[in-house]
């Protein structure tokens, strides 16, 4: 059986602990418990300096990604967000090979060979994701964008967030249908609506699996998946092991049935 790479986004366990404990002591952890990646969280950053963070995930041979809550493209604004190009340099201290943003608001004014320009003058690769706006966390506005982005030839992929589309309920099998050869990363977390109508993230159960075993037919195979959901117990190693053994086993090749 095939063992695909996971990520753990540090947010999977909870904004206070990360920043009270801060994100360099979660890397040996996630290294004990088989991930290969580790996704940085801008936005639960203290006092950390990236060039220790850098190093120590470097040591424990993973790979890292750098998410920014800053969002692409600002209403009203024809290039991208003039935050980007510091953000990339940001990313690439922290030794992440990727920068995960949001889309923002995109439209048919902004200026996409900017974007190009910036991009082919930088190593970190960049990953857009579908969040939880209604500009942003919906499939048409990413359709749009992404069709630009393969007619230029930009270097941007997808982050896939199974989850988000809920909050704009839209259907993640249709947006697998239709952006699904654009995805490099997929955001994994179910979703389930609290007494008070929030609607919350949550860890998988089976059906949750059957649907991200779909979904992924319709991706690269192979590509990475991260856990966004909350990762808790008294044994952190132990709970975030068992959630990267399911997913580093999820869209294996189908064996077709040999006829002799």
């Amino acid at each position: 059986m095939h063992k695909y790479p996971v990520s753990i986004s540090l947010s999977s366990y909870g904004a206070d602990l990360v920043r009270q404990q801060g994100q360099l002591s979660f890397v040996a952890l996630l290294s004990a418990a088989g991930a290969q990646r580790i996704e940085w969280r801008e936005e639960l950053l203290t006092t950390e300096q990236p060039a220790e963070l850098a190093l120590a995930a470097a040591e424990q041979g993973m790979e890292s990604v750098f998410s920014s809550p800053l969002e692409l493209w600002v209403a009203g604004r024809a290039q991208p967000n003039a935050e980007l190009a510091a953000t990339l340099d940001r990313a690439q201290a922290f030794g992440s090979g990727w920068l995960k943003v949001s889309l923002g608001y995109f439209t048919d004014t902004n200026d996409l060979e900017s974007l190009h320009a910036l991009l082919n003058r930088h190593p970190v690769k960049l990953l857009v994701e579908n969040d939880q706006t209604l500009h942003g966390g919906r499939i048409e506005p990413m359709q749009r964008f992404f069709t630009e982005v393969e007619r230029l030839g930009l270097p941007v992929k997808m982050t896939f967030d199974i989850g988000n589309w809920q909050w704009q309920d839209q259907s993640a099998l249709t947006a697998a249908r239709l952006l699904g050869r654009h995805v490099d990363y997929l955001h994994c977390k179910a979703v389930a609506r609290r007494a008070d109508g929030k609607l919350v993230a949550l860890p998988p159960g089976a059906t949750d699996l059957h649907l991200w075993e779909q979904l992924l037919k319709h991706m690269t195979q192979g590509i990475t998946r991260a856990v966004e959901f909350p990762l808790q117990g008294d044994d952190l190693v132990e709970v975030t092991a068992q959630q990267v053994a399911t997913l580093a086993c999820l869209g294996q090749p189908r064996v077709e049935n040999a006829h002799v």
